[in-house]
């Protein structure tokens, strides 16, 4: 019997644009040599420019798409994106609780563009009940300010954030260095009582759209194959690396990555 492909399946909000959301995961995990499957948490009209308009889909239909997938094709990772409401966040973290897989939970809040994704009221929610079922966290630095409620400016700020979030329960965080400055762009991952720091040297383009997805579908998928964490962030961030080194010129403004990158 052929070994299974590893299985991931996206809880997140579709992208109209294809840059970013279960347009991006698909493409990445495809691309790592695993197999997707989606539940459509909410429908955008985007492009590179930003957010024109959201559409939820109802939470009781996301809980049948859950189901069907789980049901029948199963998961060894579930990666999080888009969730952008309380009732959602709830079934989600409900589900997490019930079905034993590696979860990455990436923490949705404001898309590339500045335009809002998560309800303000919604962010309780968030703190209180899926935040502690992660496996690991992947906020950037101005997500993880929102959820410490501290200001993130120096090294040893992103490792008290960091350590912080640790509390809140999850397994493991890695703190994302986009937004910060620099000649590089350095990650931090805080799992237990140890800190890595990544680095890579930052590239100067405006096609960063998707960043956070591709990252977070990436170390989904290298940890539904089994890679241990610190290996499936290191090839997560390898990839992601390369698909912005060889982006795409598309659109007007943030433009998407290079996710086939992995083929070339």
């Amino acid at each position: 019997m052929k070994q299974p492909l590893p299985r991931v399946l996206i809880i997140a909000g579709s992208d109209s644009g294809g840059g970013a959301g279960i347009q991006a995961d698909i493409k990445t995990v495809t691309m790592l040599g695993g197999y997707a499957a989606t539940a459509v948490t909410a429908l955008t009209a985007q492009n590179t420019l930003g957010v024109m308009a959201i559409h939820p889909v109802p939470v009781a239909f996301i809980a049948q798409q859950i189901e069907a997938i789980l049901s029948d094709i199963g998961a060894d990772a579930i990666k999080t994106g888009m969730l952008h409401s309380a009732e959602v966040i709830e079934l989600v973290a409900d589900t997490i609780r019930r079905y034993p897989a590696a979860c990455v939970i990436d923490p949705v809040m404001v898309a590339t563009s500045g335009d809002a994704l998560l309800e303000a009221k919604a962010e309780a929610v968030m703190l209180s009940q899926l935040i502690p079922l992660a496996t690991v966290l992947t906020p950037n630095l101005p997500e993880a300010e929102r959820l410490t409620g501290m200001v993130i400016e120096s090294r040893a700020d992103r490792v008290s954030a960091a350590q912080k979030l640790l509390a809140m329960g999850c397994k493991a965080v890695l703190l994302k260095g986009g937004h910060g400055k620099g000649e590089h762009v350095e990650d931090l991952l805080v799992s237990g009582d140890e800190h890595h720091w990544f680095a890579s040297l930052r590239i100067d383009t405006t096609s960063t759209h998707g960043t956070g997805c591709t990252l977070a579908s990436a170390l989904a998928t290298c940890l539904a194959r089994g890679d241990g964490l610190y290996e499936a962030v290191t090839t997560a961030r390898n990839y992601v690396h390369e698909a912005i080194r060889t982006a795409p010129d598309i659109g007007k403004g943030h433009g998407p990555l290079n996710h086939r990158v992995a083929s070339d």
